[in-house]
């Protein structure tokens, strides 16, 4: 069963760039590995919002490349970009 991470995060306006780069060099990480279906980022046209989703073909492969992408990011000053911690989902269909 495909898993989907879903994450919200909330830039302030002077660092939304590089918050995009940062969720593009998460999903970078993890691009063209076995069990990686893919990732994008969205905006929401309601709020100041990016969404990161990504999908992968089942648990056990976000389990094995869930470090790749956090390695990816492991330096980034979230606690200066973000006006609010990040709100993740892992979700899975009914």
């Amino acid at each position: 069963m495909s898993v989907v991470l879903m994450s919200v995060h909330h830039p302030r306006p002077d660092h939304r760039a590089v918050m995009i780069e940062s969720m593009q060099r998460f999903g970078a990480a993890m691009a063209g590995n076995d069990g990686f279906v893919s990732s994008q980022i969205l905006t929401d046209s309601r709020s100041d919002a990016l969404v990161g989703i990504a999908t992968f073909e089942s648990r056990e492969a976000y389990d094995a490349l869930i470090p790749l992408a956090r390695a990816a990011i492991k330096d980034d000053p979230f606690e200066i970009w973000l006006v609010e911690p990040i709100e993740t989902m892992l979700l899975t269909a009914v």
